[in-house]
């Protein structure tokens, strides 16, 4: 049975480590609120962007030369865009998403090769052999777009000289405070997206929606990640900010625990003490 003194050092341990957890909480809901904005202040803007490229694509001449990003062919090779976080601490956010692509890699009959955004994804895809093309890290709580310039570049250079054949995009996607859902959706080539009839809208190109066209599919590919990274640090925020409360929680309760075991301990010991002195205290009588 553990001493007094190895209960109670165990007890200003697990407070020292409630502090700490208590105060990445606090760390993490200050910054998840405006992570959470930014990331579902996008989501209109996405779909609007889909909608004007589903139409300049309606309008596009069948005679006009078809854009390399819209380009199909036969699947040689897959890029996947792997987004994580930096850091850990944040519940299975990482894992998940980990799990996800490796699943999704296993599953493919094509060589994949991976651009990974976030320390976590590539360290996991390191360690287990997969091929890294290009690694981004250290992008922080607030990326901006220009941070993304460099990930949409290799993309676009890549898919537009027949490196890769097809792209695919994954990351967990923010559904509520306590839950991210990991996604993988096909990024290149580009798909323009069917809507109804009355959502249609008529517009006038200039020059022509050839040369629109030619101007938004990058734009459209640089949305698409910079969309999933902000998704991304909204997911991590929400998740560390469950994971360190659910980490306090139990570092209270374990505290709990443990001071009953001392009074216990302490009440066992009082008691053995009375006992000696009573026993010596008869043996003179």
């Amino acid at each position: 049975m553990a001493t007094l003194r190895q209960i109670k050092r165990r007890i200003r341990s697990i407070q020292s480590t409630a502090k700490i957890t208590k105060a990445m909480e606090m760390i993490a809901a200050s910054k998840m609120k405006r992570a959470q904005e930014r990331g579902l202040a996008g989501r209109p803007y996405d779909q609007r962007i889909r909608q004007v490229l589903a139409d300049v694509a309606a309008a596009h001449s069948p005679d006009a030369d078809l854009h390399p990003l819209l380009e199909r062919r036969e699947v040689r090779n897959i890029a996947v865009i792997h987004i994580t976080a930096d850091r850990g601490l944040c519940g299975g956010l990482n894992t998940n998403m980990n799990r996800k692509s490796s699943t999704f890699i296993l599953d493919q009959k094509a060589p994949v090769v991976l651009i990974t955004v976030g320390r976590k994804g590539r360290d996991f895809m390191v360690r287990y052999g997969q091929k890294v093309r290009a690694e981004f890290t250290g992008l922080g709580d607030r990326p901006g777009i220009l941070d993304i310039g460099p990930v949409a570049r290799v993309v676009i250079d890549d898919y537009t000289n027949k490196e890769v054949d097809l792209v695919y995009l994954a990351y967990p996607q923010f559904v509520t405070t306590v839950t991210q859902r990991p996604v993988l959706q096909q990024l290149l080539p580009v798909e323009p997206a069917e809507f109804p009839k009355g959502q249609n809208v008529e517009y006038l190109f200039e020059p022509d929606p050839h040369y629109v066209m030619t101007q938004l599919l990058p734009r459209f590919v640089e949305m698409e990640i910079y969309h999933a990274i902000l998704e991304t640090v909204a997911s991590e925020q929400s998740a560390r900010m469950v994971a360190m409360r659910n980490a306090s929680d139990n570092a209270n309760e374990l505290i709990t625990d443990l001071t009953l075991a001392y009074n216990k301990a302490r009440q066992e010991l009082i008691t053995k003490e009375l006992l000696d002195m009573t026993g010596a205290a008869a043996a003179l009588r």
